[in-house]
């Protein structure tokens, strides 16, 4: 598939059928992501999936993740992190970013649905998870089989003109 199809046909899905993401798509999904490109390939980045009863509903105190049978919790380690010389931006956000978003569009090339979580409260995941000071969690992906077709406002999108200055 043509990869501008790909990220025309990927929605925000907000309702999943309980079936389960078989094993193989699991690991093809965490796969793009571990191949992702990170900031001088230091790799900062860790996923925590969740797919048992117990680890979804302790991921549900955290976060709204619309009864999806699948979920990443997408990590950044701020000591492995680069960090910019002149401003000291670290970059694990940028970093679980590109992990997420390989990770959700291979999701969305084996015809699954996928919503990109950031309202979430840190500090449960923290607590249910077992994460360290250093293991930041960045986002939340939710993946499972489609229950719905589309979002209110899927490919509502600003001019190309509004979108870019060209100097």
């Amino acid at each position: 598939m043509d990869f501008n199809e790909l990220v025309r046909r990927r929605y925000s899905c907000r309702a999943y059928k309980p079936d389960t993401v078989e094993d193989d798509m699991v690991r093809s999904i965490l796969e793009a992501g571990r191949l992702a490109p990170t900031d001088r390939n230091d790799q900062p980045v860790r996923v925590i999936a969740v797919r048992s009863k117990e680890g979804l509903a302790k991921l549900e105190e955290a976060g709204h993740i619309y009864d999806a049978p699948l979920a990443f919790i997408v990590c950044s380690d701020r000591s492995k992190a680069w960090t910019r010389s002149y401003d000291g931006m670290k970059t694990t956000d940028i970093d679980a970013s590109i992990v997420t978003t390989q990770m959700m569009y291979e999701a969305t090339d084996m015809g699954l649905g996928t919503l990109w979580v950031c309202m979430f409260k840190p500090d449960v995941i923290r607590r249910n998870f077992g994460l360290d000071d250093d293991m930041i969690p960045v986002n939340i992906l939710a993946v499972g089989y489609r229950d719905d077709q589309t979002s209110k406002n899927h490919g509502v999108r600003i001019p190309m003109d509004d979108f870019v200055r060209y100097t």
